[in-house]
């Protein structure tokens, strides 16, 4: 059954949560202290329901468990890699590899249960303000505003969608995270960022740090760029340290 959390939101509610969980009691509770908070509340407990949500709403943000009685939760993620909707992972798995896998299936985050209400609220304002920053600018914007695209070899960074393009327009296929990552070493060009920073500006977060995760995008990067490691043209590795962006960019 698909029901709206029974809170009591302002009037004009911060944002509107997805709440995708088979789990009642841990439902209604998420439910009525976000509500609380301001936020306007829906849920579903199946991969079914959600789909069926999606289809009269569009949420500012999902928070979805991986254990659905219906569903492969990651299977579940891989279908929502195309929606521009954040995601926030939550589960009882504490695997880091199970975490390391959602974030490259373009998570923009996981928190493992039990959790406690605040450190919830305080992720899902990170990632909505991630969010915001990469909504797209108003209809008036200026010409220097409207120059959202950074070429650099054969590839268009698209800042307006968000993803990679070659010299053919057909898109790479970039994860969130992947995105995230060139943006921001496509930001600094010839400085050396760390694994800590490369982080902290892709994930906005204080809490768990996955170096590994930095890495593996970084391959995963390199593979959809074409880019030799040994000879790299666009990411180098810094070794101990991090890595920097080599390539010649221009904003278009």
């Amino acid at each position: 059954m698909i029901e709206i959390s029974q809170g009591k939101p302002p009037k004009m509610p911060k944002a509107t949560i997805l709440s995708v969980d088979d789990d009642e009691g841990l439902q209604t509770v998420v439910g009525h202290y976000l509500s609380g908070e301001g936020y306007s509340m829906l849920s579903a407990r199946s991969g079914s329901e959600l789909m069926a949500v999606l289809q009269d709403n569009t949420p500012n943000i999902i928070l979805l468990d991986l254990t659905l009685p219906d569903t492969d939760g990651i299977s579940l993620l891989a279908q929502l890699r195309g929606n521009a909707i954040p995601v926030i992972v939550v589960s009882g798995k504490t695997d880091t590899t199970e975490k390391i896998v959602c974030l490259e299936m373009g998570a923009d985050d996981y928190l493992t249960k039990p959790f406690e209400m605040r450190e919830l609220s305080a992720r899902i304002k990170a990632v909505l303000r991630r969010a915001e920053d990469k909504a797209p600018a108003p209809a008036n914007q200026s010409v220097e505003e409207a120059k959202t695209q950074t070429a650099f070899g054969d590839w268009i960074l698209d800042r307006a969608q968000f993803q990679m393009f070659d010299a053919n327009n057909r898109s790479a296929d970039l994860t969130t995270g992947e995105y995230k990552l060139l943006e921001a070493l496509v930001d600094a060009p010839n400085k050396v960022l760390s694994r800590e920073r490369l982080f902290e500006l892709t994930r906005e977060s204080d809490y768990d740090s996955f170096d590994r995760a930095v890495d593996i995008q970084i391959g995963r990067l390199r593979k959809k760029l074409n880019d030799d490691p040994k000879e790299p043209q666009y990411i180098k590795t810094i070794r101990g340290v991090g890595y920097m962006f080599c390539g010649e960019i221009k904003n278009g």
